[in-house]
């Protein structure tokens, strides 16, 4: 069972990030945007249940849960603490079963070139925020993205982030890339 190290606000007000003591998971990253789409899982499941809740994203050693404009963190933060406290820490879990990935290594060495650029650059910032960001695809020279966690409904996702990561494949990779978050 995963304790709680700290509990972390994001520059999204609608999104708090909670530092683990021990994974929830071995590297992979999980990304739920409502309770259907969680059912399969227990720990956003059971996040979703507490209600008001309108994503969460999960990997490591972090969880990052974000909420209706409506209602306060004051209200929300103890009772979201109860499902994680009581979630499987990753050595309790089993191995989790294969699924077929998005973004497949060795595929496409542009798509690996950026990827590899995202893992070094840009990922371990917006983890640090409570986010992370899932290549989608890439069709000619259109990147497709998708933000998880707290940047998923950040404003600034939207406008400068999304911009920098552009300009920054662009600088690094190729000229010709346009980025979209979808």
């Amino acid at each position: 069972m995963p304790k709680i190290a700290d509990i972390e606000y994001t520059p999204n007000p609608n999104a708090v990030k909670f530092i683990l003591k021990e994974p929830v998971t071995n590297g992979t990253s999980r990304s739920f945007q409502d309770a259907e789409d969680a059912k399969s899982d227990a720990l956003a499941s059971a996040l979703f249940d507490v209600g008001n809740v309108t994503s969460v994203f999960y990997m490591d050693r972090f969880i990052t849960v974000n909420k209706e404009d409506e209602v306060t963190w004051e209200d929300m933060l103890r009772k979201l603490a109860e499902p994680i406290r009581s979630a499987p820490s990753a050595a309790e879990l089993p191995p989790p079963a294969s699924a077929q990935p998005t973004y497949v290594p060795g595929d496409n060495p542009l798509l690996d070139r950026i990827n590899e650029v995202l893992d070094q650059k840009v990922r371990p910032g917006l983890a640090g925020d409570g986010g992370g960001l899932e290549i989608i695809g890439l069709n000619d020279k259109q990147l497709l993205i998708r933000y998880q966690g707290a940047c998923g409904s950040c404003p600034s996702s939207i406008g400068g982030t999304l911009m920098a990561i552009e300009h920054m494949l662009k600088e690094e990779v190729d000229s010709d890339i346009e980025v979209i978050s979808v």
